[in-house]
């Protein structure tokens, strides 16, 4: 039997999502904790990786289990193969650190997958520009006086479509390819429950980049805020990006960029994976 599982996690304390040697990670934190309350090992899919230090709010794994399970956690009325669902997120929540949160488990499709039935992903990246100690943990602190969002946004804009990413990609990948589709993205003003309540003559200090595709590069989202703060502050045009997204063609050969061609990255704490949508 196939189960699905939706979770939340603060990904300061860990190394990513995917299994390193030697590394805290969050699938093996969850399969270890899986193999204690069901007596055997089971391999937990995940809906894609994440960074060190890359928090999800929302994140989507299945992982199958066959055969008897504890009785503790046998669907009642039903056969002992048969996980009852609630009982183990109780369990599971009750022994994993406070950094990962189970939300819901439920039966899955023998043939649903967590990463491969995934059509959307959304990352949300939040920005503080006055110092704030309520939001240090999970948004990034850029003090630069005069940012133009409206020149971020255009840019932002040029991202959407098919295109080549590899400028924004970190080596080491073992992807076949950096083609990627953007659905959407840009840059909007937000409030947080709690802050410290400071402005900066009027204008919003509070802000977060939300960028949906079809897949994501590693470090891709972290490269792309980085290289939309040098539009913002006027050290790169609104042409240079597009030439990044869009390189200028000479004969039929396109002029890809390299990852030297983008911006800095951005700090991971305050980029969360925050949706992710399936057929």
């Amino acid at each position: 039997m196939r189960y699905k599982i939706n979770l939340a996690y603060d990904g300061a304390g860990f190394c990513g999502w995917q299994i390193q040697p030697q590394e805290s990670t969050v699938q093996e934190t969850l399969e270890r904790a899986l193999e204690v309350l069901l007596r055997k090992r089971v391999q937990v899919i995940g809906a894609g990786r994440t960074d060190t230090g890359v928090n999800a709010s929302y994140y989507v794994a299945h992982f199958d289990c066959d055969g008897p399970v504890p009785q503790p956690l046998q669907d009642a009325g039903s056969e002992p193969s048969l996980l009852n669902c609630s009982q183990l997120r109780y369990k599971l929540n009750a022994i994993l650190p406070k950094s990962i949160s189970i939300i819901s488990i439920e039966k899955a499709d023998p043939d649903f997958h967590a990463r491969f039935d995934a059509v959307r992903r959304q990352y949300t990246y939040f920005l503080h520009r006055v110092k704030d100690p309520f939001c240090d943990g999970y948004s990034y602190l850029y003090a630069y006086p005069d940012l133009d969002f409206n020149a971020m946004n255009r840019a932002a804009a040029l991202l959407l479509g098919t295109h080549d990413f590899s400028c924004f990609e970190k080596s080491g990948g073992d992807n076949k390819t950096s083609v990627c589709t953007v659905f959407s993205a840009w840059w909007e003003p937000y409030e947080p429950v709690i802050h410290a309540g400071q402005v900066i003559q009027g204008e919003p200090c509070y802000w977060r980049f939300t960028i949906e595709a079809d897949r994501f590069l590693r470090n891709m989202v972290r490269a792309i805020v980085g290289t939309l703060l040098e539009v913002g502050r006027g050290h790169r045009s609104e042409v240079d990006f597009a030439n990044l997204v869009l390189p200028p063609v000479s004969g039929k050969e396109a002029c890809f960029s390299r990852r030297s061609d983008a911006g800095e990255s951005v700090p991971g704490h305050a980029l969360f994976l925050s949706h992710i949508e399936y057929h």
